[in-house]
């Protein structure tokens, strides 16, 4: 009788460990990317299998203009959706915060966020040259205080090409300091058609063109985010040949103003989705919301327009219908390709098969 308890037992606590290990394995085959709702800025934490954070851009500072200082991180809007987002996700500290570009829409919550988060490294370009205070004002300032913040952990300088040593996923900078990747990744390389059609105007000369871009592959799921990257690093991705190749999910350059309405990007990636982080009046501009549109992407807003010539896309795929809310939206994607997005709104959920 002993024996056979004995026995039970072991295999009661046998099942306990399997069904343990079933539950982290489960837990550890999924990569999370979180698009940040900060008005038009840009914030997107992304979470390993393995458990590892990336955060590219930490939104405004203060009241989230681009007149704002950083001051009480208690009453910072951004600095304090981004901490939710990161409680939200199980996430106690950025393990790398990556800064596409110095404007304030991107850099300017980093001084609050270092209070309501560890943060270990920090990746950019390195420095602000003088004349981008005259395309931007204010962009001098913020960049200052957040090189005191950075002084503080490890600072990588990438170049297009180097890889941010994250386990489990490859993460591969694509653009740097005006420069791009001199060849193709895996996949890409044919000749681009689209080039043919010519590229929109630059909106801002000095610092979006010097935007940090990532792409990210999990198994077969690939994910680009190149931060304001636009017209002329921009199309040497794409043009005459592209060095990308077809991604799942695109996070539109440059909170999808006019600049972003490239056709030739949007021909050589062929994204399965694609996701705005426009605000109410800031990005979303109509070039671009008619060309997704035409294109029939299947794409996703973090904020409905209120510019009077854009037309929105549908309701379902927008998570903020106005600024009284902070909704995000959430990519989930695993290693063989398919991923599913919500909708922090509504909670809705869309599958998408792998290709």
């Amino acid at each position: 009788m002993t024996v056979k308890l004995a026995v039970q037992q072991s295999l009661r606590t046998l099942t306990v460990i399997v069904l343990t290990m079933t539950a982290v394995s489960a837990a550890s085959s999924i990569l999370t990317i979180y698009f940040i709702d900060v008005e038009g800025g840009q914030s997107t934490l992304i979470v390993t299998p393995r458990g590892e954070s990336l955060l590219v851009d930490s939104g405004f500072p203060g009241d989230g203009t681009f007149d704002s200082k950083p001051g009480d991180p208690q009453k910072a809007r951004d600095a304090r959706r981004i901490a939710a987002v990161a409680r939200e996700a199980g996430v106690k500290r950025i393990d790398y915060l990556l800064i596409t570009h110095f404007h304030g829409d991107h850099d300017g919550g980093v001084v609050e966020l270092s209070q309501l988060l560890p943060i270990r490294a920090f990746v950019d370009h390195d420095a602000v040259s003088l004349e981008a205070e005259a395309g931007v004002a204010g962009t001098l300032d913020l960049f200052q205080r957040y090189a005191a913040v950075r002084a503080k952990g490890r600072h990588i300088v990438p170049k297009p090409g180097d890889r941010l040593p994250l386990k489990g996923v490859e993460a591969t900078f694509v653009s740097s300091g005006r420069e791009v990747i001199a060849k193709p990744v895996a996949g890409a390389g044919s000749a681009n058609a689209a080039c043919s059609v010519p590229p929109p105007v630059e909106q801002e000369v000095i610092e979006n063109p010097r935007s940090t871009g990532l792409l990210l592959r999990f198994g077969r799921f690939r994910f680009l985010d190149v931060g304001d990257l636009v017209t002329a690093p921009l199309r040497a991705l794409f043009c005459p040949n592209d060095r990308i190749g077809p991604v799942d999910a695109y996070l539109v350059t440059h909170h999808g103003n006019a600049d972003a309405a490239d056709r030739a990007t949007f021909a050589a990636l062929k994204p399965r989705t694609a996701i705005v982080n426009n605000g109410a009046t800031k990005g979303g501009a109509p070039a671009l919301l008619a060309m997704l549109q035409d294109l029939k992407i299947d794409s996703w807003q973090l904020h409905r327009t209120t510019n009077p010539a854009s037309t929105n896309g549908d309701a379902a795929r927008i998570a903020n219908l106005d600024e009284t809310t902070a909704n995000w939206i959430r990519l989930d994607a695993k290693e063989d390709g398919s991923f599913a997005v919500t909708n922090g709104r509504t909670k809705d959920v869309q599958r998408y098969q792998r290709r």
